[in-house]
């Protein structure tokens, strides 16, 4: 015998909230952003802008963002009405449709990318987007019922809540534990941060030991201004190739022997170092691993096309909120068009 009130038990508001939860990450009404590379570092967002102008990032970067630009993309009529589809192709037409993909795609750079919509009206009196402009996400933050919030000069600490409609907000991967996303540039950081210390010692081994010692010999008895004079000459030799020196002294130079094994560990830790960053952003290192082969390659090109798809996707769900936002101020209850991407093979 069924239980004709289990679907009245079921209706009812959530129970695992953190409202309820003894949840210590919270403060106040504000979700701090539960990225573990910003808890450790103790500072924002703007900690992976840093990460990005790394040249092996940026060019990691450049190439994610090319292979997302090479899509066609158009305003597809799908259910909707004929003169909804022409007037909002129109209005999309008129927008900056490449900077507003590009600035969306940053969301899988940082997590998210709050962008703002600014309304005008248009032609025929429509309510319609003539712009829109992604904001620096560290000035957002999320509150406890994971609504974006901007904290403002009369806002510092709870921030404002954002008017409806007024600002897009593409997120990879967001979920109810972390609303702000994952980050690609999170997984960049210590392959980053090894990879210029790598750099670092590498030039300090480089200029150390990577030329010839000059190695002067005088007479035991010489004296410190004769070895203070042998040695200005032994700099000499250094810069220019010649030195004067006294009959009764002599110069050599020496090779260190057996550096080059020690040099290889730094140049190994620096292109494993970009090897990981190449696997993050475009799915493959095939441009910094030697032992490359065609299987691998062809391998690392799938896994680079599922990267720019789901980037394709990302940003194919922002557009679509901003059409069917236009929609529902013009013809309340109409079907909207759809946006579309897709490789032109």
């Amino acid at each position: 015998m069924s239980d004709t009130t289990l679907p009245t038990r079921l209706i009812g508001p959530d129970i695992a909230t953190r409202a309820l939860a003894l949840d210590f990450s919270v403060i106040g009404s504000l979700l701090p952003n539960p990225d573990p590379i910003l808890k450790e570092q103790g500072k924002d967002i703007s900690t992976y802008r840093a990460i990005a102008r790394d040249p092996h990032v940026g060019a990691c970067i450049r190439r994610r963002k090319a292979a997302l630009r090479a899509m066609e993309w158009a305003v597809q009529r799908g259910k909707a009405a004929a003169r909804v589809h022409k007037a909002v192709d129109e209005v999309f037409s008129a927008l900056p449709l490449g900077r507003i993909i590009s600035q969306a795609q940053e969301a899988g750079l940082y997590g998210y990318a709050p962008m703002e919509v600014s309304w005008a009206r248009g032609p025929g009196g429509l309510t319609v987007p003539v712009d829109v402009q992604a904001k620096p996400p560290e000035w957002f933050v999320f509150d406890t019922d994971n609504q974006l919030r901007m904290r403002t000069r009369s806002q510092p600490f709870e921030g404002e809540l954002l008017p409806a409609r007024k600002f897009l907000l593409p997120r990879q991967d967001p979920t109810y534990q972390n609303p702000y996303g994952l980050a690609d540039l999170a997984l960049c950081f210590w392959p980053t941060t090894f990879k210029r210390g790598g750099l670092r010692f590498w030039l300090t081994f480089a200029e150390k030991f990577g030329s010839a010692f000059a190695v002067g010999k005088l007479p035991r008895g010489a004296s410190d201004k004769e070895r203070g004079e042998v040695l200005d000459a032994l700099t000499q030799l250094v810069q220019d190739g010649v030195a004067v020196l006294p009959d009764d002294g002599s110069a050599e130079l020496v090779e260190m022997a057996g550096k080059a094994a020690s040099a290889d560990l730094y140049e190994r830790l620096v292109m494993y170092c970009r090897g990981e960053i190449s696997i993050v952003l475009t799915g493959t290192n095939q441009t910094v691993e030697a032992r490359a082969n065609k299987a691998s390659a062809h391998a690392g090109q799938d896994v680079a096309a599922d990267l720019r798809d789901g980037d394709a996707d990302m940003v194919c769900e922002v557009v679509n909120q901003l059409i069917g936002w236009t929609s529902e101020v013009n013809w309340p209850g109409a079907e909207p068009p759809t946006f579309e991407m897709w490789d032109q093979e």
